[in-house]
């Protein structure tokens, strides 16, 4: 190829991208799904957008570097559509369903590469689950509804996150039998206390009210929210009418929970720590997506929770246990200890009788295990830890202490701490629940001493 030949082609590319970019900033800016076409109209690539002009728009910048898969797309993309969506959770899903319908050649690529998320309902479970797979096909799954794949797992779990809010369903893997009398024993994870769950663990739903409530889930991921909010206002108005007002008020809350979906995902963008976690000021999901790789973790993390002892001259020892629900802290589930088994400093001591008595139920059976535990210290403060846990029948998931002056991160079952770069955002994690631990108890210390003072 000629100089001048190479130079016509690069001219006429250049010219194809501009007029690209220049239909990409009169798009609408809504969230959407773009699906990018060839010079035979053929669809070669769909993504989903939460501004579709910004996310169309950034493929025709001149300087993009889409990486080696999707790069070479650039040179064949023609023309695209676009398909407006009332929200990036139907972008998401609508996303979904047109790749698997119709498998343009550079999604297929990207999915053959590697194994993509799918969303699993398991329905022969008495009271179904909501679980992210990568392996739809296990036993496990027999019978359960299935969808995606899904581009982008971080999306997916911000997603089922989002609208456990509003369906209420469980995630975790307990088998739930309706006729189980140990169910009126149970105690119920924090995602009931935070109204996430309707904890069928516990009894505290029926099995016909848990079922409607995942029927009206699959409905949603199937259906667009607008024929969804008709539907739900219509079953609402019935039962209002047979004066089952109880069964109405459920269907009005979904339906407010629903309207308010896109103003719930922006709050839990823009959502901070509460004033007294400052250490850690960025995005909690990446703190939670880091350490569950640190960890070697296969489920998401939501629920951790860490413990300090604090004492003054060997005098008034306390403990405390904060609790952090998807990376932020859950200020009910906080906890004082006055330390009974101990007069002295001895900080294992206190870490033993603190394991004891906030987790007995867990060992016993009664209830959940957060899916990480943070001791404040190093290895012989997470031995201490674990010295507690063997005394129970019910291992803990994952315990971890994390050492003040290293900032070593010390792992049940591993024989070397793990050190990690200052700006880590799994150790930012860590450090900020360990403060925030430290805190309490000194603020709980501090009481104590007080009132110590004015006994005298």
């Amino acid at each position: 190829m000629t100089p001048s030949e190479s130079h016509s082609l690069e001219k006429t590319r250049t010219d194809r991208l501009a007029k690209l970019a220049e239909k990409a900033r009169s798009l609408p800016a809504v969230p959407g799904v773009y699906l990018m076409k060839d010079a035979s109209e053929t669809v070669i690539y769909i993504g989903k957008a939460g501004s579709l002009p910004n996310r169309v728009g950034s493929y025709f910048v001149p300087s993009v570097d889409l990486g080696p898969k999707k790069q070479p797309m650039l040179d064949l993309i023609e023309d695209f559509d676009v398909i407006e969506c009332e929200g990036e959770w139907e972008a998401l899903l609508m996303e979904s369903r047109l790749i698997k319908d119709i498998r343009p050649r550079f999604n297929t690529l990207m999915l053959d590469d590697k194994t993509f998320p799918y969303l699993a309902v398991t329905m022969r479970d008495d009271f179904p689950g909501v679980f992210i797979t990568r392996t739809p096909a296990e036993p496990e799954y027999k019978g359960a509804k299935i969808f995606g794949p899904f581009t982008s797992a971080g999306a997916l779990r911000e997603a089922v996150q989002i609208l456990q809010q509003v369906f209420r369903y469980r995630t975790c893997t307990l088998t739930i039998k309706a006729d189980d009398p140990k169910n009126d024993h149970f105690r119920p994870c924090l995602l009931h206390a935070i109204n996430q769950c309707t904890a069928p663990c516990g009894n505290k739903i029926s099995r016909e009210n848990y079922r409607a409530d995942i029927n009206r889930f699959v409905r949603f991921i199937g259906t667009k929210r607008s024929v969804m909010l008709r539907e739900l206002r219509t079953e609402m108005t019935e039962s209002s009418g047979r004066q089952d007002y109880e069964r109405a008020a459920t269907l009005r809350d979904q339906i407010e929970a629903i309207e308010k979906l896109d103003e719930r995902q922006k709050k839990m963008g823009d959502m901070e720590w509460q004033s007294e976690v400052t250490i850690f000021a960025s995005d909690p999901r990446k703190g939670l997506a880091s350490l569950q790789k640190i960890l070697r973790i296969d489920t998401p993390i939501r629920c951790l929770e860490a413990i300090d002892i604090a004492h003054l001259q060997g005098g008034e020892t306390v403990g405390s246990k904060v609790c952090f629900i998807d990376g932020r802290p859950y200020k009910d589930g906080y906890r004082r200890y006055k330390i009974k088994s101990v007069s002295g400093g001895d900080d294992y001591m206190a870490i033993r009788e603190v394991v004891s008595r906030r987790y007995r139920e867990a060992g016993e059976g009664c209830e959940l295990y957060p899916d990480v535990i943070l001791i404040d210290g190093g290895l012989g403060q997470l031995h201490a830890a674990l010295e507690a846990f063997d005394q129970l029948e019910v291992r803990p998931p994952m315990v971890i202490s994390l050492a003040k002056k290293e900032e070593l991160i010390f792992i049940q079952e591993r024989t070397e701490p793990v050190k990690l770069g200052r700006e880590n955002p799994g150790l930012k994690l860590c450090q900020a629940m360990r403060d925030e631990a430290h805190r309490f108890a000194q603020l709980y210390h501090h009481i104590l001493r007080r009132k110590s003072m004015m006994d005298e």
